[in-house]
């Protein structure tokens, strides 16, 4: 089957025009055999064209424009659909021809499915954000340390060490008891007085005379 390329040369469009030549450029640099048809001045390529093109591929109007490419009387698409095809390196299966020798096949890319997140109970959720939280803080999953604090210490110079010992010492002779002899010596020494001499006595009268 031969190639069908149905386009209006006498087109106003430069987007048409533009599309047109690209189509015809690279069947030419394949070596693809082709032909071009006319619609701008064959009316019977117009309707045929128009008939043949699948509803789904036509505008909302019901006109499709050019360039559409057949091969033979099976529909291969339209401009955008060969665009594709080109980019993909599948013009040969998008024309339905056989790769020339030598050619290396060609397969289209599946698309990639989406992966699937399997989310656990809302406790495991939790547990695990606890478990990370302890991490960060440099403490084990599932344990609490609490710090004890230290004792304060209070350092006491070689002054304080000396006064502190005096005081003792002198607490410890506070304490001890007092035996029945020190305590009758200690009465005696407070209740005797020392006698009065006769001499004392008369310069005592003599001061009270004097006074008289």
């Amino acid at each position: 089957m031969v190639i069908k390329v149905y386009l209006a040369t006498s087109s106003g469009s430069t987007a048409i025009k533009k599309k047109q030549q690209d189509v015809v450029g690279f069947l030419e640099a394949l070596k693809i055999e082709y032909m071009q048809l006319d619609i701008a001045s064959n009316e019977e390529n117009r309707q045929w064209m128009r008939e043949n093109v699948p509803g789904e591929k036509k505008p909302t109007n019901g006109i499709p424009l050019p360039p559409q490419i057949f091969n033979g009387e099976d529909y291969c698409g339209d401009y955008d659909t060969f665009f594709d095809a080109k980019e993909e390196n599948q013009v040969f299966e998008f024309l339905g021809l056989p790769a020339p020798p030598g050619s290396k096949p060609t397969t289209r890319k599946k698309p990639e499915q989406p992966t699937e997140v399997v989310e656990g109970p809302a406790g495991d959720e939790e547990a695990v954000l606890e478990d990370t939280k302890a991490a960060s803080e440099g403490e084990a999953p599932g344990l609490h340390v609490t710090a004890e604090e230290p004792t304060a210490q209070i350092k006491k110079t070689p002054r304080q060490d000396e006064k502190d010992e005096e005081e003792d010492e002198a607490k410890d002779e506070d304490d001890q008891p007092v035996s029945e002899g020190e305590e009758d010596l200690c009465v005696s020494e407070e209740e005797e007085e020392p006698p009065v001499s006769e001499e004392e006595e008369d310069e005592g009268a003599d001061a009270e005379d004097e006074a008289d």
